[in-house]
């Protein structure tokens, strides 16, 4: 057990959402500060985080509401990361050079470069989620980030149900899933935990769910963000549907000891998963 381990300190950014974006990102970064300052070196916020939850219904009205990556959000949190020297990730309510509207994920380094981002893949349509009234599925696949403290990759909301997506993110190197969403059952939370947690332990890596708070016109959001560990355990949460930080330390060096303990991955047989495509 020489030498000094890879412990990075995470932190999942709770908050309702008001309807005005411009607020909702000084908001964001108040919490942001809160956490920095507690030694957080890498953050991420909810599904949409500055953005109050459209999605509820399918109105054409709302679609003004998406900014450009870069834009004038992205660019606010850039300024955030490069000062603080944190890496963030931000859920966007992303308009892209084509026109088509993404749900999409800024990641952002410790010294304020846009690394890129991600599109969420899988796009509901439920009552409440009119997603696919908004959003264009991800076109991107499935990019992991190599930030200062980690590499890290991104599943929104519903990607986390469609295993395929974690189990690509692993293969190619993410230590930590980052998983923000907008579930607003409690009724369900139990089945969002099973379902991030069977993740990370089937891949041997951290995952971090981040979920929306507040009450909205239609709908109230839940909270109960947590962080599991490469085996599927807590290591944070979950909270509670209160405005705030969760927080947690991450011991990188648990990936590699995990996997050879449980090692998945050595007895996978790719060659056999051709009818999965």
């Amino acid at each position: 057990m020489g030498g000094m381990r890879r412990v990075v300190t995470i932190a999942g950014i709770q908050m309702p959402a008001s309807p005005e974006v411009e607020r909702n990102v000084e908001r964001g970064l108040a919490l942001a500060a809160v956490a920095a300052e507690r030694g957080a070196k890498l953050l991420c916020f909810a599904e949409c985080f500055a953005w109050p939850w459209f999605p509820a219904a399918a109105e054409a009205s709302q679609a003004h509401l998406a900014q450009p990556i870069p834009g004038p959000a992205v660019e606010a949190l850039q300024d955030f990361a490069k000062r603080r020297e944190v890496v963030l990730v931000a859920p966007i309510f992303e308009k892209a050079m084509d026109g088509l509207s993404y749900n999409a994920a800024a990641v952002i380094d410790a010294d304020g470069t846009l690394l890129g981002r991600y599109r969420k893949t899988h796009i509901p349509a439920l009552p409440n989620y009119e997603e696919k009234f908004y959003f264009t599925p991800g076109d991107l696949g499935f990019p992991v980030f190599p930030t200062r403290y980690a590499r890290v990759g991104v599943q929104i909301c519903w990607d986390n149900f469609f295993p395929e997506g974690s189990r690509i993110l692993a293969l190619k190197g993410a230590e930590i899933i980052c998983a923000p969403t907008a579930a607003s059952l409690p009724a369900g939370a139990a089945k969002w935990e099973r379902a991030i947690a069977a993740n990370a332990q089937a891949n041997g890596c951290f995952a971090l769910r981040v979920n929306r708070i507040g009450q909205e016109p239609r709908m109230a959001f839940y909270g109960r963000s947590f962080a599991v560990d490469p085996g599927g355990e807590f290591v944070a949460g979950p909270s509670g549907a209160n405005e705030g930080v969760v927080l947690a330390d991450l011991d990188l060096d648990r990936i590699p000891e995990i996997r050879e303990t449980w090692p998945f991955f050595r007895d996978r047989r790719p060659g056999l998963y051709g009818e999965l495509a």
